[in-house]
């Protein structure tokens, strides 16, 4: 790394993220070249804890559009406040015709902004997070392109905003749906995997560090094992985490001994009902073969 990717690797570690060096890499060529970075991965990963944590780094605010299928322009961009409007009309109209006449119902006082136009007008930058783009329609997509293209917002009745400073933009992606190759050229490109051993270990102990190291040692083993069986959901890095303070707030010591402690913990763990009976049963399993030697 050079000094610029160590700075932010510490930065980023000082927050309990454990950051490889590829990722500090794209986050340093994100704000040199000024392009978006496309962060895909499953779910749980920490696509979306990295953008928290590069807004902390720059001491940014950071602005989240959610995305999800049927988003638009009006709660992406912006949108007009009709209410405000409806108001205004009715005051002018005290005031006579010539009042509701010369008055402007279109001008920024009326204007709602939404998070890609709050994003492109701040006067200080921004992390703008475009969370799960994949769940969004491909003419949201169309829409993105424009706006990550020049930097820029036209209102027709106001005219073109530009980027008075350009935001810092990442976008994630659970691959739901595959991205338009027009949207992955205009951006930089990052992939998430499931942690090794090592690293989750890292993860644990740098985000709950009060846990023991056995305790610690077996969870990871036991989540790194989950991830090869065939299930629906595999636990994500989030999902550990979570399952790591629900050990420890019920009192959880050792896998091993405080079995029935440990099974009303998976809730936190698994997600899906047909993995949570995928794992009861081969924890029953597991308990019979031990019981019969």
């Amino acid at each position: 790394m050079n000094v610029e990717q160590n700075q932010l690797a510490q930065a980023i570690r000082e927050q309990g993220y454990v950051a490889d060096q590829q990722l500090v890499a794209s986050l340093q060529l994100m704000s040199l070249l000024q392009k978006p970075l496309l962060i895909e991965g499953e779910a749980g990963v920490g696509k979306t804890e990295i953008a928290r944590c590069l807004a902390h780094c720059h001491n940014a605010e950071l602005i989240r559009l959610q995305c999800y299928e049927g988003l638009d322009a009006q709660h992406a961009l912006y949108d007009w406040d009709y209410k405000r409007q409806l108001l205004a009309v009715q005051l002018l109209g005290q005031q006579g015709d010539d009042a509701i006449k010369s008055a402007s119902l279109y001008d920024q006082s009326f204007l709602l902004k939404r998070p890609l136009f709050k994003a492109i007008t701040s006067a200080k930058p921004v992390v703008l997070l475009i969370d799960e783009v994949d769940r969004a329609d491909e003419e949201f997509e169309a829409l993105l392109l424009e706006v990550l293209s020049d930097f820029q917002i036209t209102v027709p009745e106001l005219g073109t905003f530009e980027a008075v400073t350009k935001p810092w933009v990442i976008l994630t992606s659970n691959g739901v749906r595959e991205l338009s190759d027009a949207l992955r050229r205009r951006c930089l490109y990052h992939y998430i995997d499931y942690p090794d051993k090592d690293k989750e270990m890292a993860i644990v102990k740098a985000r709950i560090p009060d846990i023991d190291i056995a305790l610690a040692t077996q969870l990871v083993d036991y989540v790194q094992n989950l991830r090869t069986k065939n299930l629906r959901k595999s636990p994500g890095i989030a999902e550990t985490l979570d399952w790591a303070a629900a050990l420890l707030g019920v009192g959880v010591a050792d896998l091993q001994r405080d079995e029935q402690l440990v099974s009303s913990t998976f809730g936190s763990l698994i997600k899906t009902h047909e993995d949570l009976k995928l794992l009861t049963a081969a924890d029953h399993d597991a308990h019979d073969q031990v019981s019969g030697a």
